[in-house]
């Protein structure tokens, strides 16, 4: 079967003549949205955008309270004394390494205050 013939020219005129409607529609289109606009604007003023608030996550502060604490090798903490008794923690170590073959020392505890 043949194909049929295309007449390049004819539908370059096709495409030429389509463009120029659309060009003309576009041109009355925005010509009266325009006049539209103008008269909304002048009926109504913006109202300008409410700022959102920014959300910062706060870092909750944590307060924490020194101990002195008495361990033995397996890390378990037997004794909990205040910061200000090292000399009586120091000595209860002591006193453990004594009477067991194991040894226990003395180590800086920080544990959060619960309010």
């Amino acid at each position: 079967m043949a194909r049929k013939v295309v007449n390049r020219k004819e539908l370059r005129a096709q495409s030429d003549a389509a463009e120029a409607r659309a060009k003309t529609t576009k041109k009355a289109a925005k010509e009266k949205p325009a006049k539209e606009k103008k008269e909304k604007a002048v009926k109504e003023p913006k109202k300008p955008a409410a700022k959102k608030p920014s959300r910062k996550k706060t870092a909750k502060e944590v307060r924490m309270k020194a101990y002195w604490g008495v361990f033995n090798p397996s890390l378990k903490r037997l004794v909990l004394f205040e910061y200000a008794d090292k000399k009586a923690a120091e000595k209860k170590a002591a006193d453990l390494t004594a009477s067991s073959r194991s040894h226990h020392f003395v180590q800086l505890v920080k544990e959060a205050i619960s309010e």
